[in-house]
């Protein structure tokens, strides 16, 4: 049973990425089918952290961030999630084995989306690696 979860999580992860962005979707189609469901499952959940952030306007953010973040962490750690996305997000993190530390970073610059609006140099500098090359 577990199988089909995991297939229907693969699933929505794609849907997810194919509903926000279709030039990453042509993209993602471009490279082997044996890592496109890794990467779906990394755009699936980039995507809905930055909803959080972005869009959930009339929606306390910092509590919604706040709680997918906790979210996350359980399911690397227990290897399942009833959030199909985060589902498929930990196994591609268990799988490749991801540092933490680059999901920390993530992490951050989302948190820095939510309370920080302007940037100096250094700031700026991190919320890229945060949002942008820990993410690629």
């Amino acid at each position: 049973m577990k199988q089909l979860y995991d297939n229907l999580s693969k699933k929505i992860s794609k849907i997810t990425t194919n509903h926000y962005s279709t030039s990453f979707s042509i993209g993602i189609r471009m490279l082997s089918k044996e890592i496109r469901d890794d990467i779906y499952a990394i755009y699936g959940f980039v995507r809905l952290a930055d909803e959080i952030v972005d869009s959930f306007h009339d929606y306390d953010k910092k509590s919604l961030l706040s709680e997918f973040i906790q979210e996350t962490y359980l399911s690397i750690e227990r290897k399942i999630s009833t959030n199909p996305v985060l589902n498929n997000f930990q196994h591609t993190v268990n799988k490749y084995d991801i540092d933490k530390e680059l999901i920390d970073a993530f992490f951050q610059s989302m948190k820095n989306d939510l309370y920080q609006n302007k940037h100096n140099v250094r700031s700026y500098n991190e919320y890229i690696y945060g949002s942008a090359e820990v993410v690629g």
